[in-house]
């Protein structure tokens, strides 16, 4: 996915910033200059997504920088793609090896158990909840 991003130039005194247009409340900053400031936008649109899908919220698709040029808002503005992989909007199911120590895949299953879980869904409920 690419969504377009508004840089707004920054300085010596003055750090770059960063607006995500399509995504509500989306945005960064970067003290480095430009390359910063799209790295930057890229994690903090990583971040939203992340939050609106475990909030079961849409994610907005990208509009077009034609589009987003022409809204007040944005005058002055530098205009960037951040590009997004697509893998972080799928909940397609994956298998996966993993290797543990017999001790610690045996604390697991009994915390799992405990939990109502099998392995997986526990593991899974764990990384989201980090």
């Amino acid at each position: 996915m690419k969504y377009p991003i508004a840089i707004e130039p920054g300085g010596d005194k003055a750090a770059w910033g960063v607006v995500v247009p399509d995504l509500p409340g989306c945005f960064s900053a970067a003290d480095g200059g430009i390359d910063e400031a799209i790295e930057n936008a890229k994690e903090a649109i990583e971040l939203w997504i992340e939050a609106a899908l475990d909030a079961g919220e849409d994610i907005p698709k990208p509009s077009s920088i034609t589009n987003l040029q022409k809204k007040k808002g944005f005058k002055g503005c530098i205009w960037a793609i951040a590009e997004i992989d697509p893998a972080l909007l799928s909940d397609e199911i994956e298998r996966v090896n993993i290797t543990l120590p017999r001790r610690v895949l045996a604390r697991l299953d009994a915390k799992a158990k405990s939990a109502g879980e099998n392995r997986s869904a526990f593991i899974a409920h764990m990384a989201i909840s980090a």
